[in-house]
């Protein structure tokens, strides 16, 4: 039991279910009720929908992500890792960014750990691949794909030249389908800065194992998407995986072959495997298994939500579906979230819970800029919205849900920008390595270096 006075009610996760429910249960709470703990290696959370746009630099990266201490006021945030739970002594292992790790012990229990991307044993892929689920990453990915344009226009060596202007991307449901319709808006705007650079000599790849793309919009949009990254000069290999990227050399189960410096990886996702250690009951694919109530099964003090949650979809199943679960999207997070701590409040109270039963709206998909796709659900009436104004739709519904107002009032600044003033097109890959530069003015000079200085020195003149 907790060591404080009050209970301590201990969420594992500061993502997007980790921070509504977090923020649920601060405001439902009276005053001193209980100690509300936020464990998560990152001290921010991360509005996956706008990684696209943040990779394209529609918005700046700095406003997809939202700091845990300034919107948890109320709430002791610490930043580590909860690397196993005991559950008959109620204390979960923390290892903290730095120092030993050590034990928080809790009463109530929330578990929000999101999901991973979902991988598979592809030769060169670990090496040569680049995922689409962290700010990190998408800011990596622009100025990668902005430094190939540097590397081609500075060579005239011409398989450099194409291997530099490969991109492959693989996955075709909202990440992969969305990130490359934004980074493809990219280079169309890059490549007008580059004289020797024409969209004629860049390839695009865009590679599932589905015989469609986009899933969640329907077939009737998911067609749409499809032929409009078509006309845009993507090729779409559907059906077919990816076999081998060693050493940047592609190689697609069709027999399709490519030489290329980026590849992107958005093929799903799967439960953040730490959840093996936590003793929890998991289901078939890895999720934690829990009642309607979000409740962990088996237990009255231990919820879940999210990614890494099998939550059963009562929408669907009253609807016939039999054994359906949610999916995994913002929708039912942000819904399973606000649930979770009324639930959360309810429990610690003693007050009977509340059944999770949401029936989908509709899902929304940017494929670049003024391009997108809706599907609308009002009731029994779906309607269906592709282009500009589905990219209205798409831009109008992720503005409204990601947290906070000041976030919120700082993403529409962006796009408003956006409408007046030119992209910026300008790679800042030096921020990998930020220190190299002084380090190479510092680093003491050792005899080996200052002999080959010498030794080139002569042929430089000459030169």
């Amino acid at each position: 039991m907790s060591t404080t006075e009050r209970p301590r009610i201990l969420v594992v996760g500061g993502g997007y279910v980790g921070l509504y429910a977090a923020r649920r249960i601060l405001k439902k709470m009276r005053y001193s009720e209980a100690t509300v703990t936020v464990v998560d290696p990152r001290s921010y959370m991360t509005y996956q929908p706008f990684l696209p746009e943040a990779a394209a630099g529609s918005i700046s990266p700095r406003h997809v992500v939202v700091p845990l201490r300034r919107v948890l006021p109320g709430a002791e945030v610490l930043t580590g890792r909860v690397t196993s739970i005991d559950q008959d002594r109620r204390v979960a292992s923390v290892s903290p960014l730095v120092g030993q790790p050590y034990e928080v012990p809790f009463d109530y229990l929330v578990v929000a750990l999101g999901a991973v991307s979902r991988t598979f044993p592809v030769p060169g892929l670990a090496e040569q691949g680049i995922g689409m689920k962290g700010v990190e990453e998408a800011i990596g990915l622009r100025n990668h794909v902005l430094e190939q344009f540097d590397k081609a226009d500075s060579t005239t060596d011409e398989s450099l030249r194409r291997k530099a202007l490969t991109f492959v991307f693989v996955g075709g449901g909202f990440a992969g389908a969305e990130t490359i319709g934004e980074i493809e808006d990219l280079a169309r705007d890059a490549a007008r800065y580059y004289p020797s650079i024409k969209r004629e000599d860049m390839r695009f790849l865009l590679v599932d194992v589905a015989d469609k793309i986009l899933p969640e919009v329907g077939p009737k949009l998911g067609e749409w998407g499809l032929e409009h990254l078509r006309k845009r000069g993507i090729e779409v290999h559907l059906g077919t995986s990816l076999t081998s990227c060693v050493d940047g050399h592609v190689v697609l189960s069709n027999g399709v072959e490519a030489d290329s410096h980026t590849i992107v990886w958005t093929a799903g996702v799967k439960p953040n495997p730490a959840l093996a250690r936590y003793g929890l009951p998991l289901g078939p694919r890895g999720h934690v298994d829990t009642e309607p109530t979000l409740q962990v099964k088996g237990t009255d003090y231990i919820w879940s939500a999210g990614d890494n949650a099998q939550v059963p979809d009562l929408a669907a199943r009253a609807a016939g579906q039999e054994n359906a679960w949610c999916p995994p999207n913002a929708q039912h997070a942000l819904r399973q979230a606000k649930l979770l701590g009324d639930n959360v409040i309810s429990g610690m109270r003693g007050f009977p819970q509340h059944e999770y039963k949401h029936a989908s709206m509709g899902a929304v998909a940017g494929l670049g800029l003024r391009k997108g796709v809706a599907l609308i659900k009002l009731g029994k009436l779906t309607l269906r919205f592709r282009g500009r104004f589905g990219w209205y739709l798409h831009r109008g519904y992720h503005g409204m849900a990601v947290p906070t107002w000041n976030r919120k009032i700082r993403v529409f600044a962006d796009w408003a920008l956006g409408m007046f003033l030119k992209r910026e097109v300008v790679s800042l890959g030096a921020m990998e390595h930020p220190r190299e530069e002084f380090y190479e003015a510092a680093a003491p000079v050792t005899a080996a270096a200052e002999a080959k200085r010498r030794q080139d020195e002569p042929a430089a003149r000459a030169s």
